[in-house]
């Protein structure tokens, strides 16, 4: 086991104390990258990327080539579960992913079943490994899915969707339908993150980046219900160390508390609520990742340290705060200006550490 140089993150995590405050940036390997723009060029497609484990690795690594970032995230896509069950995931021009095959009856999904992760989803494993061994302990790496619900939706739509008509349908038309998607999804989630960790993922991330578009009662029955099974049935302990997981339910602020007892060891917020506020919420069950407006990275650097200045204040003392954006970065922002907002978390958080 190589020994980890920087584990600030999984502390921070832990809400073990740390020297100044870790940050990560949500899609930090991405299209705001001319590196990455250059090797997804080179890959031909998306998937292409994402199924060939040295490119992968090659731009999981590439933002930690120009920031000083405290954490590696996985380059995969959280549709590689449904397309390892066979509905054919292909990405349209201009539309974002689709599926040749949605599931939208009780037969549909009778047909899924759990994907074997060695065979149908090896590449991600091969992945996981070959990016521990090339970051040979410099920063943690965090593995992660779609919640059930998250991927549910994609199925059911076929595709991105803003009004969720299809999905919300089976919701309230056939809800045995639904729970029964949602419980195979579960049992593959789970897996799948364990297999991550199992190859090397040293903490896990569940993206529910749709839960926030149902009722709070739906939220719990249907979202919230099956993240707290999959957290259930992870591995948590493994090289040594606890793998920490945090669950992020995008638009589901209002959820906070329920989702502290989830079993999670961190909850993602986005920008809609003050982290201070968040934090009086929850108090020390969990710690906190978040929370800047992805939209702060437009503005000009000196803005950038004024906005991390504000969080970091709001939070307060203390460990317990990951700082990250409130979702993923945008596809036009300056490379210099993220160089910027990690430099000021790392500058203007010590002051908020120690004595």
């Amino acid at each position: 086991m190589t020994e980890l140089k920087n584990d600030r993150f999984l502390r921070a995590l832990l809400r073990e104390p740390v020297d100044v405050t870790p940050v990560w940036m949500m899609r930090q390997a991405g299209r705001y990258l001319p590196e990455y723009r250059a090797t997804r060029a080179k890959a031909g497609d998306f998937l292409t990327l994402c199924k060939t484990p040295e490119l992968a690795t090659e731009v999981t690594l590439q933002p930690l080539e120009r920031f000083p970032l405290d954490a590696a995230i996985l380059f995969s896509d959280i549709l590689t579960i449904p397309d390892a069950m066979g509905l054919g995931l292909y990405f349209a021009e201009g539309e974002g992913p689709r599926f040749e095959t949605p599931v939208r009856s009780a037969a549909d999904v009778a047909r899924l079943g759990v994907p074997d992760m060695q065979q149908d989803l090896g590449y991600v494993m091969d992945a996981v490994r070959m990016i521990r061994q090339t970051l040979g302990g410099r920063v943690p790496l965090i593995g992660f899915s779609g919640s059930p619900w998250t991927l549910a939706t994609y199925m059911i739509e076929g595709g991105s969707t803003k009004e969720f008509a299809r999905a919300k349908g089976m919701l309230y038309e056939a809800p045995e339908t639904l729970h029964r998607l949602l419980d195979v999804l579960t049992r593959a989630v789970t897996d799948y993150l364990n297999a991550q960790i199992d190859a090397g993922a040293q903490a896990v991330m569940i993206f529910d980046t749709w839960g926030g578009v149902l009722t709070t009662r739906d939220y719990e029955a249907f979202s919230l219900a099956y993240m707290r099974h999959i957290i259930k049935g992870l591995t948590r302990e493994h090289e040594g160390r606890r793998v920490p997981v945090i669950l992020f339910s995008k638009g589901g602020c209002q959820w906070l508390e329920a989702q502290a007892d989830s079993g999670a060891d961190a909850l993602g917020l986005d920008w809609t609520l003050d982290i201070g506020r968040a934090r009086a919420r929850v108090g020390d069950r969990v710690a906190l990742q978040g929370n800047m407006d992805p939209c702060v990275l437009y503005a000009s650097p000196e803005r950038i340290r004024e906005e991390v200045a504000f969080i970091l204040e709001s939070y307060g003392k203390g460990s317990g705060h990951v700082f990250n954006l409130g979702h993923g970065i945008h596809q036009h922002v300056n490379p210099d200006h993220a160089a910027a907002f990690i430099d000021a978390v790392h500058e203007l958080s010590a002051p908020w550490h120690g004595e």
